[in-house]
Parts: structure tokens; sequence; C-alpha cells
């Protein structure tokens, strides 16, 4: 007998970026040189400092159940680094450490959308972010973005899709796949017009550190009741440590501390106690020089992707990617994508991952290696491009 399956199972959405992955993993098994432009992990890890932090917690025996919220000092220090670098200062009370920005946005789904509502969300954007809607019972509702807003919603786009159905909007800046951000100004107006309909923001800060063009700004110094998710992933580089945080009005702090109590029972442990050397100066310091590092593969990338064809139609300000147009190429990406991983041994990801709007007409890179190997990759995809 063949168990049925609950319908969310044939209802997620597929993310196309870990196939790509996949078959990359299988041809460098052939012995095949590879570059991947694909997964947004940064080639970057753990600063040293953290990683000895950590070490030194388990040599202590503290890698025991710690608090659902998380450690009270690790929320001090995301509370103060959020008033010292974004703008935003905040009490420590309303920071609930997660088991990284999945398990983040899992409790602020399931905290606040009721099955059958639904969740406004940019076309493009984050693939799995539609999933966790679902599973809290919603469903998404794509706003179709153009470069001319930096594929990023506008005010009006929240007059022209709400309806009495619609529960909040989750948002993005600096985005995935897009590496663009909305400004202070027009993000403002964003959550004002949610919130007159009663509805929620979620605004997803992943990459606010890796700003390359102005200094960031967290949506909290614009209002104070949006919900944030951030992630030690990406600007901190401890993607598999698992670690990342909600930040709450005071009045939603119990509520997902009961849930996380028991969906999660608590964050990592020592990923907690190695994460608070991220807020020492030195590591800081580190973490700049990483910055810097992001910001100098942006403006060698960018240029050079258009000189073999990839226009940029809106350049990013942030983040680690670029969504480039394949339209004077071909008006079907999935199949540039997969000409260029077999035969070109470049990794990219197809714009159907990130939404229907512009599928066909756009990819993802990630610029998460070496210039010298970004150097590799655009010269082996002109090589192929020329052939074409």
């Amino acid at each position: 007998m063949t168990v049925a399956l609950a319908h969310r199972t044939s209802q997620m959405a597929t993310f196309h970026a870990m196939a790509i992955f996949k078959r990359t993993l299988a041809l460098r098994a052939q012995g095949r040189d590879v570059i991947s432009l694909g997964i947004g992990e940064p080639d970057f890890t753990a600063a040293p400092a953290v990683v000895a932090a950590m070490k030194q917690a388990a040599d202590r025996g503290l890698g025991t159940y710690g608090p659902a919220a998380g450690l009270p000092e690790l929320r001090q220090a995301i509370a103060d680094f959020y008033g010292k670098h974004f703008g935003a200062p905040i009490e420590a009370n309303r920071v609930i450490v997660t088991s990284g920005a999945s398990g983040a946005l899992q409790l602020a789904c399931l905290a606040l959308i009721n099955p059958g509502q639904s969740v406004l969300m940019p076309d493009p954007s984050y693939p799995a972010n539609s999933n966790f809607v679902m599973a809290a019972g919603g469903h998404t509702r794509l706003v179709t973005t153009s470069a001319q807003n930096q594929f990023q919603p506008t005010p009006e786009d929240i007059d022209a899709h709400w309806d009495a159905n619609t529960s909040g909007l989750l948002i993005a800046s600096p985005s995935n796949p897009t590496g663009t951000s909305i400004t202070p100004e027009t993000l403002k107006k964003i959550i004002d017009k949610v919130r007159q309909r009663g509805g929620f923001t979620i605004a997803d800060e992943i990459y606010l550190g890796l700003a390359y063009d102005q200094t960031p700004k967290s949506a909290l110094a614009m209002a104070d009741d949006v919900i944030i998710v951030n992630s030690f992933s990406k600007y901190f580089h401890m993607t598999g440590w698992r670690l990342g945080w909600l930040i709450v009005p005071a009045h939603m702090v119990d509520p997902i501390e009961k849930m996380a109590s028991s969906l999660a029972i608590c964050p990592p442990t020592l990923a907690q106690y190695g994460a608070l050397a991220c807020f020492e100066s030195n590591t800081l310091g580190l973490f700049e020089q990483r910055r810097q590092a992001f910001k100098a593969r942006r403006d060698f990338l960018v240029p050079a992707l258009e000189s073999i064809g990839l226009s940029v139609p809106a350049k990013p300000d942030g983040a680690f990617y670029v969504y480039a147009d394949t339209t004077k190429l071909t008006d079907n990406s999935q199949m540039l994508v997969d000409a260029l991983l077999e035969k070109a041994n470049v990794a990219l990801v197809p714009g159907i991952d990130f939404g229907p709007a512009h599928a066909a007409s756009k990819i993802r890179l990630a610029y998460t290696i070496g210039l010298d190997r970004l150097e590799q990759a655009v010269d082996r995809m002109d090589k192929f491009l020329r052939t074409q």
C-alpha cells in the first residue's frame, strides 16, 4: 500500500538552482572543471574568531539546550548592531534568534497568516519564500516588477494588487535574485500603504550588510512595526551554522517564542556562542574587507557580462547577484543555462526559479567566487556564445 501524501508536497515550488548544483557536482565527479555561479553561498567561511569562540564553548560544555528565543547576550548584540549599523535602535527583547533565516520565516508566516489568506510578493523573488507562505496555509500573489523600478514593488503596486483576502507583504532589500534595493523613501510609502490596510510587512534583510553604493538602513528605521528577517549566513558567512533572527513588535514576542519552543526547542547553542564573536571590532573589520571584495567582483562582472551580450537592466547595489537579460541571445534562458553548463562548464540559474514574469529572458549569476575564476567564467561564456 502506498500512503497518500499531503497536497502541499506537490504544491511546493521547485528550486531549479539545486538541480543545477546537483548536476554540477556530477560533472565535477567526472573530472570536469565546472565554475559555479549558481548557488548563493559565499566562498568566505566563518571568521577565525567565530570558530574559536564556538570551540571554546564546546570545550566548556556549553552545547546544551538554550532559551527558545536565543541567548540573551546574542539578542543584545544583534539589537546593538542594528542600532549602530542600520539606523534602527531596538530593544533586545524584540530579537528572536532562530535556526537560520528559514526558521525565522517559518515562525513569522505561522504567526501572521491564516489559512486561505494571500501574501503579496514581487516577481522576481526567492522561490522558497512562497513555500513558507504555503506551509502556513496561505498562498502567494506575485506582483510583476520592472527594471525601471529595480525589479522591486512600488506603492502603486500595493494599491493595484491588494484585495479583501490579502494579509500582508513580503519583500527583500537587497533582493535575491536581483541584488537591488528599495530606496528608504519608497520603502516607507510601501509600508504605510500596507499598514493603512491593516496588513503586515515582512522585510527580508539577509543581504542588508552587503550594500555597496549607499549606507544600509533597516526598514525598522522607516517603521517600527515591520517584521525583520535576517541571518548569519551571508554577511557573516556562517551558512552551515544555521543561525538567523527575527525582529518583531513587542506583542509578537511571546506567541512566537511559544511556537519556537515547540517547533525547534532552541536555535543551535554552540553556533550562538560562535556568533557572539561576529560583533567584535576585529571581526567586523574582516567582514568589511570581504564586503569590499564582493564589491570589486560586482564592478568587474556587470560590465564584463554586458560586453558579451548579457545586459544588466538594473544594476545590483547589494547582495552578490547579477540578474542578467538574455534577450539579445535567446528567448529561452533555461536552454541557455543548460548549454552553458554542458558545453562551457559554467553553472548559472535560469529565470524560472524566481517567478514567471521574467522567466524566459533572465538568468541569475552569483559572484561568490574569486575574481580569477569570474574572469575564467566570463571568458568561457564568451567563447561559447561566439560559436552560436
